[in-house]
């Protein structure tokens, strides 16, 4: 009895033994092991917002859709590169339908519903008119890259653009008209906006100090029949026609002009540059002679890296001068952000004070008053396509 109880001991011990040793080795994992640490998760920052304001529809939507597809560019660059102090852009891109009502609104839902930091837009000068006292009012730096009529400055410190003003492009086509052309009667025709009436007015002006101007007809923009009009000044035998207006309304002009048999020079402003003029013009406006802010035809190193993104981006589309406006628009608002921030007093001091920007529009400063200060081009149709004459 004795012997087995103590085999029995024996065994028990042992098997004690072995519990504890296989314990030890596995450092009591059961019991005391510690919880892995888990791995912080790393915060992301809020996306910062930009919004744009201009037409995706309507008669003027090819101008607004190139705008924002400039901006996406812009956006795409900067992101691609870090985006600001560690912070990606988010674009939030409101129709305007070319309707200021529409802009007013999508400003509105922008500077107090989204709480963008800033706004590329509007578009059109009317529209621009409307939306950018509510940017000024809410303190949100706004940049039209393409509303041209005379006071858009004005309307507060917090309103800029990147284009050149009616006036001044009015003036040069006209003394271009003049001085290279040798023209010396012409016949004007507008659309009755501010767009219209504050090119008329610089062109009409201009051409009476140094020719002379034989008619003057107004138009609506969505008017298709302009026979009227045009037979007025056709009984006044002039050599040109300058017409302030957009595209659209320019192309029926243009074909009804040569359906008369009038023999003129056409001449625009900013209003004439998209591919549409061409595609609903057709040989009526071949020879046409207007100012743009922008030439895609321009070799510099700059222009040609836009206009390859431009393409692979928006399959193999040429840009216009509304694209490219607007990029160089979202780069100085998107420079100024990565020196001062996105507060609004802030960005607005380092958007004012921007000098000479490198921009593929040319160099760009801002007047006091918030007014671009650069260089225009013209540009000629010459067999369907664009080409710089100046």
């Amino acid at each position: 009895m004795k012997s087995k109880t103590a085999r029995i001991l024996v065994v028990g011990l042992v098997v004690a033994l072995l519990v504890s040793l296989l314990s030890g080795c596995s450092g009591g994992k059961s019991q005391t092991a510690p919880t892995p640490a888990k791995p912080e998760k790393k915060e992301e920052k809020e996306p910062i917002k930009i919004g744009t304001v201009g037409p995706l529809t309507g008669n003027a939507a090819t101008y607004g859709v190139s705008t924002k597809k400039g901006v996406e560019i812009a956006v795409d660059e900067v992101n691609a590169e870090g985006g600001i102090n560690g912070q990606q852009v988010k674009l939030i891109s409101e129709d305007s339908k070319g309707d200021q009502t529409e802009a007013a609104n999508a400003t509105r839902k922008l500077v107090e519903q989204d709480k963008v930091a800033a706004i590329i837009g509007a578009v059109l000068s009317s529209e621009t008119f409307a939306a950018g006292p509510i940017a000024n009012d809410g303190k949100v730096p706004m940049m039209s890259p393409s509303s041209t009529a005379p006071g858009i400055p004005d309307i507060g410190p917090f309103v800029f653009r990147n284009c050149i003003s009616d006036n001044v492009q009015a003036v040069q086509v006209a003394e271009y008209a003049i001085k290279e052309l040798k023209l010396k009667r012409f016949a004007i025709m507008y659309t009755n906006n501010d767009y219209g009436v504050a090119l008329k007015n610089a062109f009409e002006a201009k051409a009476k100090e140094l020719a002379q101007v034989v008619g003057i007809e107004a138009y609506n923009d969505g008017e298709t029949n302009f026979s009227v009009q045009l037979s007025k000044l056709k009984a006044k035998s002039p050599d040109a026609l300058f017409i302030g207006g957009y595209y659209t309304e320019v192309s029926k002009i243009a074909q009804q002009a040569k359906q008369l048999g009038m023999k003129v020079q056409l001449l625009g402003g900013d209003g004439f540059y998209s591919d549409k003029l061409v595609q609903l013009g057709g040989d009526a406006v071949e020879g046409a002679v207007f100012s743009a802010g922008f030439y895609s035809g321009d070799t510099s190193p700059d222009v040609v890296k836009f206009v390859k993104a431009y393409k692979a981006k928006f399959n193999n589309e040429e840009p216009d001068m509304f694209a490219a406006q607007a990029y160089d628009a979202a780069k100085i608002i998107l420079t100024a952000m990565k020196k001062a921030g996105t507060a609004g007093q802030a960005l607005r001091d380092a958007i004012a004070a921007t000098k000479d920007f490198p921009g593929i529009t040319g160099t760009t400063s801002f007047a006091e008053n918030g007014d671009a200060v650069k260089q225009i081009v013209i540009l000629k149709v010459d067999k369907g396509k664009f080409v710089r004459v100046k």
